[in-house]
């Protein structure tokens, strides 16, 4: 069994546990791309070697450091 100080291990963490050992431990989601969007990020990894999922993370995370906010213009619709 194996028991930690931080609890016991022996059936792995739970997906919502934070590992006490990684301080920026990533999750798994689902998110629906347009199809050029995931083709420029696919693009940019062959040329850079890095993969594009982590080339999203990257964009991501400096959007959110930066807290920048997309530009939206909402229309109106007719009823």
């Amino acid at each position: 069994m194996a028991i930690t100080k931080h609890g016991d291990r022996s059936k792995g963490a739970r997906a919502t546990e934070r590992s006490p050992y990684s301080k920026r431990q990533k999750i798994q989601v689902t998110i629906r791309l347009e199809e050029a969007t995931l083709g420029y990020f696919k693009s940019l990894a062959e040329e850079t070697g890095i993969p594009y999922q982590t080339l999203i993370n990257l964009f991501l995370s400096d959007c959110a450091r930066a807290k920048k906010r997309p530009s939206m213009k909402w229309r109106a619709t007719a009823t």
